[in-house]
């Protein structure tokens, strides 16, 4: 007879035989032989050649569009018993176009050139000693991410080609179309005489197994974390394998007091509206108090989908817009919301998205070459925008194919991470029996 205690949220035991088990034990176990596998994978996949890795890509996207009708009657079942609304659910869901642009971005990954063996700073010593850098390798790529069954698709294409094992825990609420997108993976790499483990997803989605997998220091040599505030928190209390953020996207557009005020709506429009619960939708609209009786009242007309939250300044054109707080100028609201605020200069501007902006992606609209140039120096974030909307931070959409996250720290990696961001850089030196 077997009887469970759980204490708080996230110590469970079991008594079997009279003896207490604690329950975490056995999965962080499970976890771990999974995990050698994932290495062993890992290492195999490291000598495969550029071509092999190429068609293991080809392959899967041909199964994505072939298999796309069972994939999206997977997807629908998790959809309904899906609770949530909003941004999770768009998260979730896959559509027949999602599922071809899927397969397009793999195929787009495989034509990159391959980053790997790439040779670099190469120099002769005054000893006669050859020295190079070559791009190798990260090893195993560990990502825990929410929702989004098309990351799974992503991350696995881009760690392949670079080489590398993906190591997946998604959520319980797309596992089962994660697990059939992996099978497809699977296939496709013992087709290839390649181990299946080189793309593997961790299947129970615990509290306690994501904890254990971010413990994997033996295993996993990065780990990127892909979903909201509570996820981030989870990885900087719980990780001790070194981790890449992909932070919130408190994204800003900043209309100048220079600006075109036909393609700011346009920018605005687009870089909130087209696809709000993502990192890269516009969450503030700053607007230079020069243009702003101009260009506010126009707003509610061309948002009217769009709840406004505005500052006292801005207020005074928006009539129908609520109050905004400090908060709401500091929120990823990944929603249908966007906060409005007047300046009263470009510093003003700056300083404004200094203040709230968590280092994503920061547009500014103007045709004022020197306060472009400014923005593109003085703004700190990942990635500045002008002239363009901010859902252009995209893997897809700068050339990358796809991306394993956006990377809002500095070391590493920033912004979209790609084949490149996936290797890290090897010392090669090379004489004729030098010795020091």
């Amino acid at each position: 007879m077997t009887t469970w205690l759980c204490i708080a949220t996230t110590s469970c035991y079991f008594v079997a035989r009279n003896r207490l088990y604690y329950a975490g034990q056995m999965t962080r176990s499970t976890l771990q032989a999974q995990g050698e596998r994932v290495r062993a994978a890992a290492r195999e996949l490291a000598k495969a050649s550029d071509e092999q890795r190429r068609e293991v890509l080809l392959r899967v996207a041909n199964a994505l569009e072939t298999e796309s009708d069972a994939l999206l009657r997977v997807n629908e079942q998790e959809l309904k018993r899906f609770e949530g609304e909003g941004a999770g659910r768009d998260r979730l869901q896959l559509t027949t176009a999602r599922v071809k642009s899927m397969a397009e971005a793999l195929r787009e990954i495989a034509s990159l050139p391959d980053p790997l063996f790439e040779e670099s700073d190469h120099q002769v010593r005054t000893n006669g000693l050859r020295v190079k850098k070559i791009r190798v390798p990260l090893g195993v790529i560990g990502v825990v991410y929410e929702n989004r069954p098309n990351v799974t698709s992503d991350v696995a294409g881009l760690c392949v080609r670079s080489g590398n094992a993906a190591f997946l825990r998604g959520s319980s609420s797309a596992l089962e179309t994660n697990k059939f997108i992996v099978g497809l993976w699977q296939s496709a790499l013992t087709g290839l005489g390649l181990s299946n483990e080189t793309v593997a997803l961790v299947e129970d989605t615990s509290h306690e197994t994501a904890v254990s997998f971010m413990q994997l220091t033996d295993v996993l040599d990065c780990l990127i974390p892909r979903g909201g505030p509570s996820l981030i928190a989870a990885m900087r209390e719980h990780a001790r394998v070194p981790y890449v953020l992909d932070g919130d996207g408190n994204c800003h557009v900043y209309v100048d007091a220079d600006a075109d005020l036909e393609m700011a709506e346009r920018i605005i429009r687009n870089a909130k509206v087209s696809r709000p619960g993502v990192c890269n939708a516009a969450e503030t609209l700053l607007v230079h108090e020069d243009v702003a009786a101009a260009f506010l009242p126009r707003l509610e007309a061309l948002l009217p989908e769009v709840e406004l939250r505005a500052d006292q300044r801005a207020r005074q054109y928006l009539p129908g817009a609520l109050d905004a707080t400090d908060a709401d100028f500091s929120s990823e609201f990944l929603d249908l919301i966007l906060a409005v605020g007047v300046v009263s200069s470009f510093n003003d501007a700056v300083a404004h998205v200094a203040k709230n902006g968590t280092g994503h992606s920061e547009a500014i609209v103007t045709k004022n070459e020197v306060n472009a140039q400014r923005w593109i120096r003085e703004v700190d974030a990942a990635a500045v925008l002008v002239n363009a909307s901010t859902r252009f931070i995209d893997g897809g959409e700068l050339g990358l194919g796809g991306e394993v996250g956006i990377s809002t720290q500095k070391l590493h990696a920033r912004g979209p991470m790609g084949l490149r961001e996936l290797t890290c850089l090897k010392w090669v030196v090379e004489g004729e029996g030098q010795i020091r």
